[in-house]
């Protein structure tokens, strides 16, 4: 079966993307996201100031890796002048496929700079703003969006519209208002009428987390793609079994503990390279604690973590930790056998 769809010319391989988020989407960790299928990755949002102002941190944040496209750099701003600049340097400096415009980012610091989902209450806003860049791109444009500022204030298909008259090429939606942030149910319903009048491809965000939410979504909101999130914190493999959910209607096996360790390590290794031992472990932590989270007696493991400093002392603490679980595993095993 056939999963592959199009955002201009460029072929994602399936409906499967993966959300970019903040602290997180780093080249490192979308690497992990491409081995375990996705079909398109994103980079966690990059402002335009630093870009124009090329931020040493700025600047390192865009760097592709060969092996994980299609992928695409998302940029938020708060004014045309600013966005289009961003936009134009990633356009011509950059390996990334797509350039993704942010209108959903519902935190303080970023809509008090009129940038984010405050974009979200002006839909002639948007469209200026798309349109000032596409028309000065080469790269296909698309746009990540919430239904609304609140519940009073859902202008979900004047601004998906406003979007593609302007000229994006793909839509993603998260199907939360700017108020929720990250509680309460996500709108399925908002994003179906949404996906009704689009021509171009839709992707839906917003409490997808298994592989049937992922089947569900599809077929209920009759969107393109869904787009996958917190899921996939400490647990990249979500994107392998959505993926063949999708094309085979079966579930995978779940990662033994073993195996998501191995995944860590992997990951961790990943982001050494990218930004050296420093940095990287540190940084490394909460996604260790998403790795273990759930996995009985790790809290002591978890905490030694976060005293650490090399990422040779973190390895030896995830294969210590391993080698006890499995012995305790065994041990138990044992014992239901002689009871």
């Amino acid at each position: 079966m056939d999963n592959s769809w199009k955002i201009r010319d460029l072929t994602i391989a399936n409906r499967v993307v993966v959300a970019p988020m903040a602290g997180v989407s780093n080249s490192a960790f979308r690497m992990i996201c491409k081995e375990f299928g996705a079909g398109l990755v994103v980079c966690e949002m990059i402002s335009d100031h630093g870009i124009i102002y090329r931020n040493k941190k700025t600047m390192s944040m865009m760097k592709v890796d060969p092996r994980e496209h299609p992928m695409s750099i998302q940029i938020f701003g708060g004014t045309e002048e600013t966005l289009l600049e961003a936009a134009q340097y990633i356009d011509q400096h950059t390996a990334a496929d797509i350039i993704d415009i942010n209108m959903g980012c519902p935190v303080p610091k970023v809509t008090k700079t009129d940038a984010g989902s405050k974009w979200l209450l002006d839909s002639n806003k948007i469209y200026q703003m798309v349109h000032k860049v596409v028309q000065n791109v080469e790269k296909p444009v698309s746009v990540k969006m919430r239904i609304g500022w609140d519940r009073k204030h859902i202008f979900a298909v004047e601004n998906a519209l406003a979007a593609q008259e302007a000229g994006a090429s793909m839509i993603a939606m998260h199907g939360r208002t700017r108020k929720q942030m990250y509680m309460g149910e996500a709108d399925w319903e908002t994003l179906h009428d949404v996906a009704q009048v689009l021509d171009i491809p839709f992707v839906a965000n917003g409490d997808i987390t298994t592989p049937e939410l992922a089947k569900k979504a599809l077929a209920e909101i009759g969107s393109t793609a869904v787009m996958v999130g917190r899921a996939a914190l400490g647990n990249p493999w979500i994107i392998k079994d959505m993926v063949h959910y999708l094309e085979t209607g079966e579930r995978l096996k779940p990662q033994t503990v073993r195996e998501k360790v191995g995944t860590a390590k992997h990951q961790l290794k990943g982001l050494v390279d990218l930004k050296g031992e420093k940095i990287a472990v540190p940084e490394f932590r909460q996604q260790a604690a998403y790795y273990l989270k759930g996995v009985p007696r790790s809290a002591r493991t978890r905490a030694k973590i976060n005293e650490v400093w090399t990422a040779q002392e973190v390895y030896d603490l995830l294969d210590n930790f391993v080698d006890d679980y499995e012995k305790r595993q065994k041990q138990r095993a044992a014992r239901s056998e002689t009871n």
